[in-house]
């Protein structure tokens, strides 16, 4: 049991001046102002913000591995690289692969779901429209196969917590139907669908909208698409990936606007160079290359996914986009864990994990507890 104290609190309702008390790896109570007398193991932080630790529901590797490797061993380095950023909760994202292969990769992912190392899978594809693939293979693209998801799903043993599809696709509109009647979290992207057919998947139970803009039909004001329809749906989270390559700073900004701050999600879409550096890498069985820090395909030059860690993604969002910290940090917890419904991570409250971070005034991370354990520095 300890209790950090002279913290400014990133609650839900502002900054709370006060103490936080860790009790069995979660969050036992908040309170203002000084810590009770006699409190054990207090920790001073000296006034620091402490917020709850990040939540990325879009990650696909880091540490020159990726989740899409099918080797648990493999996927638990990149949960590890990316903790060390301060994301205390990740979802394993995989990029399109052939039946048996993503089958197998669903079932290892499954392994770290039940250890309590991953929150979840995600499935960004198989169902993607060909026009908008980006760094997927589009040998492998395949239109909804309602037979093939209900494999993947007895594969992952309750864990596949979202898909991304194309709604234009034949067949798409029941999948997220099917989707969300098995708890699975339906997602709009890779796609080139107008603006009523994809509020017609938002009116099916789709609730995200994958790395808005990102292959994605653009947007015009006489054809305003995915883009728009999903800024002014009030039941959608749009996934930013905050980089300054993925999307302008203009256009994120554009997008927070319109939005709003509680529906905002900040992802990274990193891949397995994340934390290491320039060179080639693969994603997929696709050939990538990394230089200056952004990765391409070394084939067609489409962007393959980032190489960005969460925590610089909140600071670029507060420095660059001139988001409030406060806000930066929610769309980096509470938002996206509010998205895929993870109901007790993402904030600060009695009951919760403590996930935990302790930031400087820069937003940089200074110290993170998982479950209530600080990490190593």
């Amino acid at each position: 049991m300890s209790t950090l104290t002279n913290a400014q609190m990133v609650t839900a309702d502002g900054i709370l001046d006060g103490w936080l008390r860790v009790e069995d790896g979660r969050i036992a109570e908040i309170g203002s102002g000084p810590a009770p007398h006699g409190a054990a193991e207090t920790v001073d932080l000296g006034g620091r913000l402490l917020a709850p630790g990040y939540v990325d529901i879009h990650v696909h590797g880091g540490a020159g591995a990726s989740f899409g490797d099918g080797d648990p061993e493999r996927a638990l380095a990149v949960v590890e690289s990316h903790r060390r950023h301060g994301v205390t909760t990740l979802v394993g994202s995989l990029v399109t692969a052939a039946p048996e292969e993503t089958l197998r990769q669903v079932a290892a992912l499954a392994e770290l779901c039940e250890s309590g190392d991953l929150a979840g899978i995600h499935l960004e594809g198989p169902y993607l429209a060909p026009g908008r693939c980006g760094a997927h293979d589009p040998a492998l693209l395949r239109r909804p196969d309602p037979a093939e998801f209900r494999r993947i799903l007895a594969a992952g043993r309750g864990h596949v917590a979202m898909i991304t599809l194309a709604p234009e696709l034949p067949g798409a509109l029941d999948l997220v139907r099917a989707a969300v009647a098995e708890g699975v979290v339906a997602a709009v992207g890779h796609t080139d669908a107008d603006y009523d057919r994809t509020r017609a998947a938002f009116d099916a139970g789709a609730t995200v909208a994958t790395h808005l803009f990102n292959q994605m039909r653009p947007v015009h004001h006489r054809d305003p698409g995915p883009v728009v329809a999903a800024l002014t749906d009030d039941r959608v989270v749009v996934e930013l990936v905050n980089d300054g390559v993925h999307v302008h700073p203009g256009a994120a900004r554009m997008a927070w606007n319109a939005a709003g701050a509680s529906r905002v999600a900040l992802v990274t879409d990193a891949m397995s160079a994340t934390g290491l550096g320039d060179g080639e890498y693969t994603l997929g069985r696709l050939r990538v290359r990394v230089v200056g820090g952004t990765a391409r395909l070394a084939t067609t030059g489409a962007i393959a996914g980032s190489t960005i860690t969460l925590t610089d993604a909140v600071r670029r969002a507060v420095r660059e986009l001139r988001v409030p910290p406060v806000e930066a940090v929610r769309a980096a917890g509470a938002v996206p864990a509010a998205a895929l419904r993870l109901t007790d991570v993402g904030v600060l409250a009695p009951g919760c994990r403590a996930d935990l971070l302790v930031l400087e005034e820069d937003l940089s991370v200074r110290t993170v507890y998982h479950r209530g354990r600080p990490l190593p520095p």
